[in-house]
């Protein structure tokens, strides 16, 4: 029986060898793995002095081991060729150059600054070789370089995320502090137009040297404190930016009042500032930088990366990880895809330039083969499982993420908000896949500089001791609404009246103190003397830092300065004289028509008249006579029908319907004139001796105006003669032109505002009153700078003393009680005649109505004596024909139509007799045959009425018929 012992040696020496031999087989493998990979050289240059390029030192490390670990990508094997620039330009070219000439590497990853990126980014184009850099600056543009992919977000892409906060807090003006290099500068373009969208100014901008020393940092500051702005917005590097808040908190801009907002390249990096200065001198500062995530994945790589950072550099202090660590781990992973999509075949060298004799560095520099290849490929990728969050790349450039935005306390910093481009500020950010979802559009609680909880107003008055500086105008009258006064011991000046008061009122009303001054402007009387616009203009010289008076509001002034709100209503408008009292006027009853109405009443009364004239004149005996009692008879009937006194028997049917629309028309014609002059003998009022300012312009009537006063361009507008222009100062000199009149040195009217014109009507109310038409204007306001912070702070005092009973005591104090005056309520005055116009379609009816029956009679008159018409004779004598016959008066009688014998034979006498008596009448027809049959029935009533007609088959009839036809 074999020995136990043997037996187990003989098996722990068997597992031995197997074991033995499975890694030499491996070793093996992985030789002949490394033979067959290919092999890409990838060029990496980071400022290795400085903990951003160490951050980003290790992140490359740990993205190609990760990359190299994944066996499935065993064919391809990117060789890293890692140079420090050392924080110069000349060392980060030399390091690209080596790398493109003498390694020949396929893409290279960096510089990390602006300055250093631009050189090489230049190289890169030359030959053809992408260069991926995490460089932030604007300034480097991806569309004019078309091997160039920016690593990292640019710093404009922030802009539109500070500019929300400040729009947030409703903050007007802003200086923004930045580093004097091409670092800092590329934000400037960017940031000023995001917030210009907002309508918001940069009002300084304090460009800080990165070799300034701590004397000239704190020697700006304090400048900066002379201003009114009070909100800063930071873009420094951190050892900068530590120097700046140290100073600020010495310089006493750290407390109540002040806003601090700090960019992403310094909130990114909060862990590499000191962290007792943070706590000394960065309390409150607000601050945004690229959302990041949290996933069990970064956690994971957080450690490792901690844990290779302690082993490539021992001896320093430990470093957090940061964006720019993120990103560059996600770049040279996208790198490494986009190699591999290139293909597993062996990778070219680069191709070699012409041979040439004394040719330079940048000549030898070959072209790479399959740098076009890679480019296109990373221009547009995108790596869904990027450590940095969605790391996309769109035409060569990382899209935005949505912004983080903290608030510092303490040695740290409390998220307080997000931002996105999309949705704008939130609360709170929800990660949905792709989409950013945001509520809560407000920010959480904010502690600002000082530990105070209340929102700075962004603005303060300067330090400094300086008061705002208000302009008032001298103009020596109205001194109801302002008066200037200066003490001639003391100099100083104060300002009383309607407008200072207001303006008082306001500022006291305003939740801070600002200390003002007046300053007197002097309107002089002269033509070509200062006016209110002048006034208005001392602000943008910076003379004044506001205006208070009675200044009005007006387009052209707000094109260069803010107005507040209006405290005072104002139109335009004018004061004439009161004529005197028409009651006692003996053509009063005249008035109530206007001249053209009567004109056109009587010109109707005549054509009336005259058509009921020609429709009864053959039929009626009252209208019939010597020509004289005929012409009477026109006249006396239409007037007549003024007051139904008519008593003339009307037998055409068609005068009765033309008066009955006349009687209607004369009916209203009556009543709105009996209206009228009552109106004018039995209310008492008062009335203007003009109605209208275009009768000062038909009249040629000279015009008074306010001295200074906008009024004087208006009156130009309205096409008056400049000529004719009057200016005056107070109520007593407008009283005294008023009252001469145009003819003896005044004026006929005096065009100003409301508030002047109530003035002067309380004073004068029974001597002037208001005409119209009214002009409507914007009313008095207080004039700022243009973005004046204090515009919408008076504005919303002045709403606030409006609503309350000061502004009542204020008119009260300075204009007296409005109701002392009945006949003073400012309603405009117009003409109380009646007009033609009112009338017009009333007369329309009437004349159609008389004409059409006119019309109507005329046709049948002609129709009934066609046999005339018909004749060979000439026109004119068948007019005098035709008027001989419409002259003849026809039979009323009734005996013909109850007996025709009895008819035909007295009627027969007659008209021989007229025949004889009369034998003009008719000369063509032949004296033999006197007998003539005229018929004619025009309007007239039936038989039953009293008329009769001689019947066709009369002899009369038949001897009128064969005389026609013989002829």
């Amino acid at each position: 029986m074999p020995n136990p012992r043997c037996k187990f040696l003989f098996l722990f020496i068997q597992l031995v060898s197997i074991i033995t031999f499975c890694h030499y087989t491996r070793e093996i493998r992985s030789e002949d793995n490394n033979t067959s990979a290919v092999k890409v050289d990838v060029g990496i240059i980071l400022d290795l002095e400085t903990d951003v390029g160490k951050v980003m030192h290790i992140s490359i490390l740990l993205a190609l081991a990760d990359y190299h670990a994944n066996t499935s990508r065993g064919a391809i094997r990117i060789v890293p060729h890692i140079r420090d620039s050392k924080n110069n330009d000349v060392e980060a070219a030399s390091a690209a150059i080596y790398l493109l000439k003498d390694v020949q590497v396929q893409a290279i990853f960096g510089p990390q600054m602006s300055t250093q990126t631009d050189f090489v980014i230049d190289l890169g184009n030359r030959v053809k070789v992408p260069i991926i850099s995490p460089a932030t600056s604007p300034s480097l543009s991806v569309k004019e370089n078309p091997f160039f992919i920016r690593g990292a977000l640019p710093s404009s892409s922030q802009t539109k995320a500070i500019a929300a906060i400040v729009k947030n807090y409703n903050w007007r003006e802003v200086v923004v502090i930045y580093e004097d290099s091409p670092y800092g500068t590329g934000i400037l373009p960017h940031l000023t137009d995001a917030l210009l969208e907002i309508s918001t100014l940069v009002s300084y901008r304090s460009g800080i040297s990165p070799s300034a020393n701590d004397d000239q940092i704190l020697r700006e500051l304090y400048k900066l404190k002379t201003m009114q702005t009070r909100v800063f917005i930071v873009h420094l590097q951190p050892s900068l930016a530590s120097r700046l808040f140290l100073k600020a908190k010495e310089a006493g801009m750290m407390s109540d009042g002040y806003a601090w907002i700090i960019t992403d390249v310094l909130t990114s990096l909060l862990d590499l500032v000191d962290t007792s200065l943070i706590e000394s001198s960065m309390q409150g500062v607000l601050g945004v930088k690229s959302y990041v995530p949290r996933s069990n994945e970064l956690n994971n790589y957080t450690k490792r990366w901690r844990k290779r950072f302690r082993q490539e550099y021992p001896d320093m202090d430990q470093v957090e990880l940061n964006i720019f660590g993120l990103w560059a781990y996600d770049s040279i992973t996208t790198l490494a895809e986009a190699v591999e999509k290139v293909g597993t075949t062996a990778i070219p060298k680069l191709k070699k330039p012409d041979t040439r004799e004394n040719i330079t560095d940048l000549d030898a520099l070959r072209t790479s083969e399959v740098g076009s290849l890679l480019i296109h490929s990373m221009q547009n990728i995108e790596l869904k499982t990027g450590l940095s969050g969605d790391f996309h790349i769109v035409d060569s450039e990382l899209q935005p993420s949505p912004y983080q935005i903290v608030n510092i306390i303490g040695k740290g910093e409390k998220t307080v908000g997000f931002w996105t481009e999309k949705d704008g500020i939130s609360h709170k950010l929800k990660m949905n896949g792709k989409t950013a979802k945001t509520n809560n559009k407000q920010l959480g609680v904010i502690i600002w500089p000082g530990e105070s909880t209340i929102v700075p107003r962004g603005w303060e008055i300067p330090t400094s001791g300086k008061m705002l500086r208000v302009g008032v105008p001298v103009k020596g009258g109205l001194e109801q609404f302002i008066k200037v006064e200066r003490d001639p011991k003391t100099q100083a000046v104060t300002a009383t009246g309607f407008s200072p008061d207001v303006f008082k009122e306001v500022i006291q009303s305003l939740p801070y103190a600002v200390p003002y001054e007046f300053i007197p402007f002097t309107i002089a009387h002269s033509p070509t003397s200062q006016n209110y616009d002048d006034l208005v203009q001392k602000i943008i010289s910076k003379e004044y830092d506001a205006v208070v008076g009675d200044v009005t509001i007006l387009a052209s002034r707000s094109e260069y300065v803010d107005f507040t709100l209006p405290f005072s209503e104002s139109s335009i408008s004018a004061v004439v004289p009161v004529r005197n009292d028409d009651r006692k006027n003996a053509w009063i009853f005249l008035k109530p028509l206007k001249t053209e109405l009567w004109i056109a009443t009587g010109a109707f009364f005549v054509f009336i008249g005259f058509v009921v004239w020609v429709l009864e004149h053959r039929v009626n005996k009252e209208f019939r006579g010597p020509k004289r009692k005929q012409v009477g008879m026109i006249f006396w009937f239409s007037f007549s029908t003024l007051v139904f006194a008519h008593k003339e028997k009307i037998t055409s049917n068609l005068s009765r319907f033309v008066l009955i629309v006349w009687v209607f028309v004369v009916l209203v014609l009556t009543s709105s004139y009996k209206a009228s002059l009552t109106s004018m003998l039995t209310v008492q009022q008062l009335q203007p001796a003009i109605t209208d300012l275009n009768d000062l312009i038909k009249n040629g009537e000279y015009v008074g105006y306010q001295k200074g006063s906008f009024v004087k361009d208006v009156l130009k507008r309205m096409k008056f003669d400049r000529s004719k222009f009057r200016s005056y100062s107070t109520l007593e000199e407008y009283n005294d032109a008023l009252s001469r009149g145009s003819k003896n040195g005044g004026v006929g009217a005096i065009v100003d505002e409301l508030p002047y014109l109530r003035l002067l009507l309380n004073k004068y109310c029974r001597k002037y009153i208001m005409v119209g038409p009214t002009y409507k204007a914007a009313g008095f306001g207080f004039a700022f700078p243009k973005g004046s912070p204090l515009v919408p702070d008076v504005s919303r005092a002045i709403l606030k003393v409006m609503e309350g009973d000061y502004m009542n005591n204020i008119i009260q104090k300075w204009f007296g009680n409005e109701t002392d005056c009945p006949q003073k309520d400012g309603m405009a005055i117009t003409s109380d005649s009646l007009t033609l116009d009112s009338f017009k379609g009333l007369f329309l009816i009437a004349g159609v109505s008389a004409g059409s029956a006119l019309l109507l009679f005329f046709l049948i008159f002609v129709y009934q004596n066609r046999e005339i018409v018909a004749t060979d004779d000439s026109v004119w004598k068948k007019l005098c024909t035709i008027a001989k016959v419409f002259d003849l008066e026809r039979d009323n009688s009734n005996s013909m139509s109850e007996k025709p014998s009895e008819g035909n034979e007295s009627n027969t006498p007659t008209l021989l007799a007229a025949s004889e008596a009369s034998p003009e009448i008719f000369p063509d027809i032949p004296s033999q045959s006197p007998e003539i049959r005229i018929s004619d029935s025009l309007g007239a009533s039936p038989a039953a009425d009293g008329f009769s007609t001689t019947e066709p088959g009369t002899p009369v009839h038949q001897t009128i018929t064969d005389t026609i036809e013989e002829r």
